[in-house]
């Protein structure tokens, strides 16, 4: 057992301050990703504080008629409220589909948009890793990758992100909100994770010693309806081979507005921009829609052993499209 200390915040502002200047210091909330990781030996704090307890939790209306998650609400909480699962149900299936029921009872939504790879050998001490120690190498090229990226990777790191809750957020153009020494800052969900580059022991671009408070959802465009497909390996308690969140709008057969993220093909969720751009103003077709995905993954750069990925991925953005849009829907 490695010693640290264990403080309780009182306050949002309390944890930030205790945690100012500090890089041995961590903050814990649901702790379903920290403490697997100090069991590791991936982490070591000196210094753990609990921020389980402040009131950062509700799921309440903002003013602009979106909606406001509270950073220490549980997924079980986001998955089942009715609000989300009607305005949002992107936002609902997608947290359905992490992790098992009694991780997703503890697991708060701060947490899991912060929560860290799940490469094999960013999970073992024994092997080089750029994003555990920087300048090791990379010890999945030429390695296992069947679950690894296929978009925006690079020779320093091509792990991917996790999270199911973060690629549905992506696609409904969801805001971080975060408190740090400066303030509160309002970080776009399609801006908040970075791409491995040169530094992929940086996930995101939050600041050091920032606490996220919450997250915030826009309205939804009027008539949209929103999806999320999952594959993966097996049911339940697996990660993403590849996944799909999108939100479509089709009026009189003609797509007015279209937002898609992919989820298991990058180093965050993926904004699938070329995709959008291409079904803006097309025919609410399967053809169409298999055309966008197809524009989207040409940019896709797969390793030797997940090339399947790209047409995968292909499918399953052009099924989730068709179930929302229909044929000219």
């Amino acid at each position: 057992m490695i010693p640290f200390t264990y403080q309780l915040a009182d306050s949002a502002e309390d944890a930030v301050r205790t945690l100012a200047g500090r890089s041995d210091a961590v903050f814990l909330g649901g702790g379903t990703n920290l403490v697997d990781h100090m069991k590791l030996g991936l982490v070591a704090p000196k210094l753990v504080v609990d921020i389980s307890r402040l009131p950062l939790t509700g799921i309440t209306p903002t003013a602009d008629g979106g909606l406001r998650i509270g950073a220490n609400e549980r997924n079980t909480e986001v998955a089942v409220d009715p609000v989300v699962r009607s305005r949002y149900p992107a936002l609902a299936r997608a947290t359905l589909s992490g992790a098992t029921g009694q991780l997703r009872n503890l697991a708060t939504t701060g947490g899991n948009l912060l929560q860290r790879t799940r490469c094999v050998y960013f999970q073992d001490v024994t092997t080089p890793c750029n994003k555990r120690e920087p300048g090791t190498g990379c010890s999945a090229l030429g390695g296992y990758v069947r679950y690894h990226a296929i978009l925006g990777a690079s020779e320093h790191c091509v792990a991917v992100h996790p999270s199911d809750m973060a690629v549905a957020l992506a696609a409904l153009d969801a805001v971080v909100v975060a408190l740090d020494r400066d303030g509160e800052h309002r970080i776009p969900v399609t801006d908040f994770y970075r791409m491995p580059g040169d530094h992929p022991e940086r996930d995101t671009v939050l600041p050091d010693g920032a606490l996220i408070t919450a997250v915030e959802l826009p309205p939804p465009p009027e008539r949209a309806r929103s999806e999320y497909r999952k594959v993966r390996d097996r049911a339940s308690y697996a990660f993403a081979l590849t996944s799909v969140a999108a939100e479509l709008v089709v009026d009189d057969g003609i797509v007015s507005s279209a937002r898609i993220a992919l989820g298991g093909v990058a180093h965050g969720p993926w904004r699938a921009r070329v995709a959008e751009r291409s079904l803006i103003g097309a025919a609410a077709t399967e053809a169409n829609y298999a055309r966008a995905a197809a524009a989207e993954l040409e940019q896709a750069k797969p390793l030797q052993g997940n090339e399947f990925k790209i047409g995968l991925t292909r499918g399953a953005i052009t099924a989730t499209l068709l179930a929302l849009g229909g044929e000219g829907a």
